[in-house]
């Protein structure tokens, strides 16, 4: 499958990475591609330059935003949240129209430094996955993948054998069950994908964010998540 992905940051990079290992077809968008290339800062995780990660991942296409939507037969927004309603109108709703897009990204706000809040309007009765939804009516806006670090999104085994939790909502359940698909191939099983219903349920997956958050502060590690016992 060709996968479009929204985002050239550390989440877009593990996924991408990780798409390809699979056989898909990858094109990565970003705001401009000149000065992505040419850009020689490091992460802010103190990764090297994307163009030498680029350079090891030389089957990903690099691309604009509308490049990367136009590529996929499936998006994946892993953009800022306080970006991505913006990044993803600079791709085109003609380009998304039709497609699923798997919402991986959370409305944060570090205006006031760590630990991040949610953004004003996109929390309690709102959220990011329903703002990209209502923007663009014509895509079938899934989300998921969101309530952990980038490592365990593509490699649930890296803890607990793979037996805790990840959540999916959306409208539509065809949608649905070909995001599933993907998950299945990244290492998810069925019963530890959790459907919450329709795209509120996004209201709900990005307000465990705070706690995750607070979490990874004490424990200093990323790798961890949460599992539903019943």
């Amino acid at each position: 499958m060709k996968i479009g992905i929204i985002g050239t940051g550390a989440v877009g990079k593990t996924i991408a990475s990780k798409l390809l290992e699979l056989n898909h077809g990858v094109m990565m968008g970003t705001r401009n591609v000149s000065d992505k290339i040419t850009s020689t800062a490091k992460d802010i995780y103190g990764n090297p330059p994307f163009n030498e990660w680029l350079k090891t991942n030389n089957k990903i296409k690099l691309g604009s935003f509308a490049e990367a939507a136009a590529f996929g037969d499936l998006i994946i927004n892993a953009t800022n949240g306080r970006n991505s309603v913006t990044a993803l109108i600079n791709a085109g709703a003609k380009n998304l129209a039709g497609k699923i897009l798997v919402d991986i990204a959370n409305p944060l706000d570090f205006s006031s430094g760590m630990p991040p809040t949610l953004l004003a309007g996109l929390n309690n009765t709102n959220s990011l996955g329903e703002e990209i939804q209502k923007t663009f009516p014509d895509t079938m806006v899934v989300k998921t993948l969101n309530t952990m670090w980038c490592g365990l999104m593509i490699n649930p085994n890296l803890v607990e054998k793979g037996d805790h939790i990840n959540f999916i909502s959306g409208n539509n359940p065809e949608a649905k069950t070909k995001v599933k698909k993907l998950l299945n191939q990244f290492g998810w099983l069925d019963e530890n994908i959790f459907d919450i219903g329709d795209i509120t349920g996004a209201r709900a997956t990005e307000s465990l964010l705070p706690i995750w958050l607070k979490v990874m502060g004490v424990t200093k590690n990323g790798a961890f998540n949460f599992k539903l016992v019943r």
